[in-house]
């Protein structure tokens, strides 16, 4: 028996995180379009792809309040609308609307190269597992 308390980690390791590439690729450069946002799956992520200034960011496509489809939500001023209850999130940091008291919402910037979109998916995650998961 060891002499000091045995640390117990604090998440369980799936097959799934153990396969996550450090980068996905979340589609071909042009992907969006001429559109704001729009759902994307890549890499076992759920995501939406939003147009954010003269860049992309990826956030996690459930809203962390009740889960409702942020793909279905609306772009304004940098911020990203959520459809069913209004909740807004800062496209930059993630934080949610005043008024609101859930966590913020998993934002990250996208890579645009010349061979695709990129996302790091490890910007993403927090202690609970990680956004967007199936």
């Amino acid at each position: 028996m060891p002499s000091s308390p045995i640390r117990m980690c604090g998440k369980p390791i799936s097959a799934a995180e153990a396969a996550r590439p450090a980068r996905i690729r979340l589609g071909p450069p042009d992907l969006l379009g001429d559109r704001d946002l729009m759902p994307v799956a890549a890499g076992g992520l759920h995501l939406v792809l939003v147009r954010h200034g003269n860049g992309l960011v990826a956030a996690e496509r459930a809203c962390p309040h009740e889960g409702a489809d942020l793909a279905l939500g609306r772009c304004a001023a940098g911020r990203l609308l959520c459809p069913r209850h209004l909740a807004s999130f800062d496209l930059d940091t993630g934080a949610v609307s005043p008024g609101w008291s859930f966590r913020p919402l998993h934002v990250v910037p996208v890579e645009v190269a010349e061979d695709g979109l990129w996302i790091t998916p490890s910007q993403m995650e927090d202690a609970d597992g990680g956004a967007g998961a199936p």
